[in-house]
């Protein structure tokens, strides 16, 4: 049973691990669309319903988690049929400093900033601003990689939202690999480097596939934040304000943090306690004998780039409504159909094993599609994805659930599957 779990995180963690590279998001700016088009905020997940044995099965888990300093601090916040059945902040959002986690304190989203910035592109095709089948070139002329055989593949819009793409991150290749001659950024760290200046770096490193062959976890939904912010006139921030996070009243969620000691410390899980991140901070990377780079300063730069792929940070709260408008059919953001395709296996088989056993993936998240071979209590159907800074999200239709966990902690860790089997658990 423990080995089954072991590589079911394995499994989890290539998701975690390239939730790091961030590198497309936001720029700041006025963006030229009106303020009236946007829908008014929308409340979502308000109502509160007790629950218990649900309670203390979950305090039980996080409370042990904290005691055996798994985790620095968390906050857990979960739906059922759109009531809050349970909300807690625990533990130290800064060590160090004796800050304690709230329920308000935001976290490094890393690549849970992927679905956000994949849902604002599908509004906007929603809106008739973009397709999938346009190519990456109708909005980013110069971005044309090529193929190790020098070919010029087209890249379309579908090929970035499902990582089809052949692109990668630097940090699942070894340090003499082309993205780190090319030095590519993976949107984690190099506070100061400009969008424009990572594409070109990205541009000039060879695919690793013709595009719609293979799943590759990668730096595609940075490319697609540029692609978003083009479409629906730019920059990243505006164009993802105005079309998800304005909407949903999201107003904790952003690319650059202003208030400082409101975000909770990132640590890493390299020891017992999990020590606090330097700036720069490398966590080894055992799948490329490389290294994770982090800049836990990044977020407060707004030179730096605004990464598609790794660059918000926000609340659990904020995360929920997102997700409960996701699975209440997408209003006011997205029309139902749109969600349904999202939700559904778009790779089938190209998925292989990259995605773990029983998982496929869809527009912009990773997709349950046999929970028995993914060995998850979860339903089938059930979609979400993580972050490498320690965060994790799911929703699932069936069970009528939303479930949004945040840490401070990046590494392999027991807390997650935990709490998960402490949520789909029966009795007191």
């Amino acid at each position: 049973m423990k080995k089954q779990q072991k590589q079911q995180k394995q499994s989890k963690q290539i998701g975690i691990l390239a939730t790091a590279l961030a590198a497309l998001t936001v720029l700041a700016g006025a963006c030229s669309s009106p303020r009236t088009a946007t829908p008014a905020a929308t409340p979502v997940a308000t109502p509160v319903a007790t629950d218990p044995a649900l309670a203390k099965r979950l305090d039980a888990v996080i409370d042990k988690a904290l005691a055996a300093q798994q985790v620095v601090g968390t906050v857990v916040v979960i739906a059922r049929d759109g009531k809050i059945v349970y909300a807690r902040g625990a533990g130290l959002a800064d060590r160090e400093a004796k800050l304690p986690v709230r329920e308000d304190t935001q976290f490094r989203l890393a690549s849970m900033t992927k679905p956000i910035v994949s849902v604002a592109a599908l509004a906007l095709i929603d809106q008739g601003k973009l397709s999938l089948e346009d190519p990456v070139t109708k909005f980013l002329p110069d971005f044309r990689p090529k193929l190790a055989d020098g070919r010029e593949p087209v890249i379309t819009v579908r090929h970035l939202i499902t990582h089809t793409a052949g692109l990668t991150y630097k940090f699942f290749e070894p340090a003499d690999g082309p993205y780190h001659k090319a030095e590519v950024s993976d949107g984690l760290a190099e506070p100061g480097l400009a969008a424009d200046v990572n594409l070109r770096r990205l541009a000039s490193a060879p695919l690793l596939h013709e595009p719609g062959t293979a799943w590759s976890y990668s730096l595609a939904i940075d490319v697609l934040g540029e692609v978003v912010a083009r479409a629906g006139g730019g920059p990243l921030p505006k164009v993802v304000e105005q079309v998800v996070t304005r909407p949903l009243g999201m107003t904790d969620t952003v690319f650059t943090v202003t208030d400082r000691p409101r975000l909770a410390w990132p640590y890493a899980a390299t020891g017992t306690p999990p020590v606090r991140m330097t700036d720069p901070f490398d966590l080894p990377n055992p799948m490329s004998n490389g290294v994770v780079r982090f800049s836990p300063a990044r977020i407060f730069d707004p030179a730096s780039f605004p990464s598609g792929g790794a660059g918000m940070a926000g609340t659990a709260r904020d995360y929920l409504r997102f997700a409960e408008a996701l699975r209440t059919g997408g209003a006011p953001i997205l029309k139902p159909e749109t969600v349904r395709a999202m939700s559904s296996d778009q790779i089938g088989e190209r998925a292989g094993q990259a995605t773990g056993p029983g998982s496929r993936f869809g527009f912009g998240f990773g997709v349950i599609v046999d929970p028995a071979a993914a060995k998850s209590p979860r339903s089938r159907g059930s979609y979400g994805w993580a972050g490498i800074y320690g965060t994790n999200f799911w929703i699932d239709p069936v069970a009528q659930l939303s479930v949004v966990i945040l840490t401070n902690v990046t590494g392999d860790t027991p807390f997650v599957n935990d709490l998960e089997q402490a949520i789909y658990a029966t009795g007191p």
